[in-house]
């Protein structure tokens, strides 16, 4: 008897911690969908007061102030609360990365080698990650997954974040090809010396430009392969780069440095390439040129300090008003490991406050990120044709005191919210007798 009472018990505790993190993909809606009553904020910089949004079979139909609702149609009442497009995080290693450093079998973001342009990320994407549930709950829908390491390292993919695996969530695939910069500039162990460990004295600049020629090489071989009528043998790495010749991709650089960055301006001189620039922190700098030059950017670390000692102190938060200032396509980022992800909207609260008007804030993490990630024709904003990627807050999306989600829906179909933190934090409320 004390064994079967025991065996209950553990019973009851699995199911209690299954049910915890039981969080399934909502099923698809077929039908009419109305959010009314809300202020709508598009997301091109037009808000609607008191406005409609009529979605039909996970599609936009129509926005507006003066559309009837039939008597019969599914409704969510947004009066009193602000209505947004989903967020998009542009550049992120979620479902890539699950523990960082401490658990290796959570992690697949990053492969052996220099060159792995024919990496795909997509078919690494771990839906069942526990942090893609936090992220809905602040208003984020869709993500930019991209791997690491090396010089290339592989394409990255758009996913929208209710999906029972990679191919329910993927949005649009290999969208992209990631290369790291090398550095200009050597950043010696402060600590090395106090431990005897000999430092390097090798010029960076020197070294710098030897890799950027190889990677022009490899770029100018690519180009002359993929322009001959057949091949005898394929050879993967070059066939990986194709989308970027024939604009079906973007490069998207990491680069922090000014002389990264001029770096990226020649291979859109020379080879033709869209070219997004990713870390940017000094990208104020050359602002005007990178209009010139038609490269976009996504800012990774508005909640930082300056890259250079003799910048300002707020720098980081002034830069994205500059870039909107000079005309550069940009979008805003949140790559900070201890946020994991959340803080995307208030990053962009923070530009508000330094230069942007809410809206262009808001156009930061939505449309302008559709736009550098090639999904504007889908997402980014409320407008007739597009999916129903939605959000209905309380308040202020942008302010942390106010942006409490109270419906998320993508394509249509309304998400949970539901998470392992709301879990816990419900549970430990328990405990201490707080409910």
């Amino acid at each position: 008897m004390k064994k079967l009472i025991i065996f209950i018990h553990c019973l009851a505790l699995l199911i209690s911690v299954q049910a915890q993190e039981d969080v399934y993909p909502a099923k698809p809606y077929a039908g009419k969908l109305f959010i009314t009553n809300g202020t709508i904020h598009v997301g091109n910089g037009q808000v609607i007061e008191n406005g409609t949004i009529e979605v039909d079979n996970g599609k936009i139909v129509r926005v507006g102030a003066n559309i009837t609702v039939p008597a019969d149609a599914k409704v969510v009442d947004a009066k009193g609360k602000q209505v947004y497009p989903g967020l998009i995080l542009p550049v992120t290693d979620l479902g890539l990365k699950e523990i960082g450093s401490g658990v290796r079998g959570s992690n697949d973001f990053s492969e052996l080698g220099e060159y792995n342009n024919s990496i795909r990320s997509i078919v690494a994407y771990n839906t069942d990650s526990k942090i893609i549930n936090t992220l809905k709950a602040n208003g984020i829908l869709l993500a930019g997954v991209t791997p690491q390491g090396g010089v290339i390292s592989g394409s990255s993919s758009v996913v929208q974040l209710d999906a029972w695996n990679w191919e329910d969530a993927a949005y649009k695939m290999d969208n992209g090809i990631h290369l790291n910069m090398p550095t200009f500039v050597s950043h010696p162990n402060r600590f090395a010396a106090f431990a005897g460990i000999p430092q390097s004295h090798t010029d960076p600049t020197k070294e710098a430009l030897k890799s950027i020629d190889e990677i022009k090489d490899l770029f100018r071989q690519a180009k002359a392969y993929l322009q001959e009528a057949s091949h005898k043998e394929s050879n993967l790495k070059f066939e990986a780069l194709k989308g970027l010749f024939n604009k079906s991709q973007k490069l998207f650089v990491h680069a922090d440095q000014v002389k990264q960055m001029l770096i990226a301006i020649d291979f859109v001189k020379e080879f033709g390439f869209d070219v997004v620039l990713v870390g940017a922190s000094e990208s104020f700098q050359i602002a005007e040129l990178l209009k010139q030059n038609n490269i976009a950017v996504v800012l990774s670390d508005e909640h930082a300090l300056p890259a250079a000692e003799d910048d300002d102190i707020d720098q980081p938060f002034k830069t994205p008003a500059m870039l909107q200032k000079a005309g550069v396509l940009f979008a805003l980022n949140d790559e900070h490991a201890e946020s994991r992800y959340r803080n995307l909207a208030f990053n962009a609260g923070t530009s508000a406050a330094y230069g942007l008007t809410k809206e262009q804030a808001l156009q930061a993490i939505t449309l302008n990120s559709a736009k550098i990630l090639g999904v504007d024709d889908k997402t980014g904003s409320l407008e007739a044709g597009k999916d129903a990627n939605i959000v209905v807050s309380d308040g202020d999306i942008l302010d942390m005191r106010t942006s409490i989600i109270q419906h998320a829906f993508i394509q249509g179909r309304e998400v949970s919210l539901e998470n392992k933190q709301k879990q816990l934090y419900e549970r430990y409320k328990y405990k201490y007798e707080l409910k």
